[in-house]
């Protein structure tokens, strides 16, 4: 391989993984609040616990961001790829630019590494990839959140029926994308283990704009 094609695969995964490091919850905190959202709630540096301890006026602006992160990550790899003299972009290298985006939202370089859990990232990557699947995934969150109030279970219903979604009713033409699919099926409950136990033993708080609910 040489250094053309070297760097034109790789810089994108760099890149995905950078964009996937802005620690968006971090730093709304910390510039805006004088707080690490770390430190209380849950400790997760992520939109759900930026809105439960500081409220929806930071949470929104998280969660957009951290999608953004995502759709970004997936949508500027063409363009990067063009700019370093590359001539194919393959499913493979989508996959690890895909995952590249995740890990810097769970281990953000910027915030060391101590991140989210990845669902509003995932969700922008979604979007970017498989956008009707998402939307599907979307309105399930929406549907067991309005039933349960609980944002983690809502979370694992949509990411677990996400590869369903796309598989069975958008199947994509590479294998490649089956797999990123049920990797996000098998990747949200395991960052979100501490919450299916207190879900199983009933101690998982149920979702609320108060910013003193707090979830242990």
């Amino acid at each position: 391989m040489n250094t053309e094609i070297l760097i034109s695969n790789v810089l994108p995964i760099i890149v995905g993984y950078l964009l996937g490091s802005i620690p968006t919850a971090v730093w709304v905190g910390k510039i805006f609040y004088g707080k690490d959202v770390r430190l209380e709630g849950s400790g997760n540096a992520g939109a759900t616990n930026t809105i439960r301890v500081l409220g929806l006026t930071a949470g929104i602006p998280v969660l957009l961001i951290d999608v953004l992160k995502g759709l970004a990550a997936v949508l500027l790899i063409e363009p990067l790829n063009r700019f370093v003299g590359g001539t194919e972009i393959t499913p493979l290298l989508q996959l690890l630019v895909a995952v590249a985006a995740v890990l810097g939202h769970t281990l953000p370089l910027f915030a060391g590494f101590r991140g989210g859990k990845g669902v509003a990232t995932l969700l922008g990557i979604g979007l970017g990839l498989y956008p009707w699947a998402t939307l599907l995934s979307l309105i399930t969150f929406i549907i067991v959140l309005l039933i349960s109030k609980y944002v983690s279970l809502s979370s694992i219903s949509a990411g677990v029926a996400f590869p369903f979604f796309v598989i069975f009713l958008f199947p994509p033409d590479n294998i490649v994308f089956m797999i990123l699919a049920v990797a996000v099926a098998l990747f949200l409950p395991l960052t979100h283990r501490k919450n299916i136990k207190r879900l199983l033993n009933g101690t998982e708080p149920k979702f609320t704009l108060n910013k003193s609910s707090k979830e242990n």
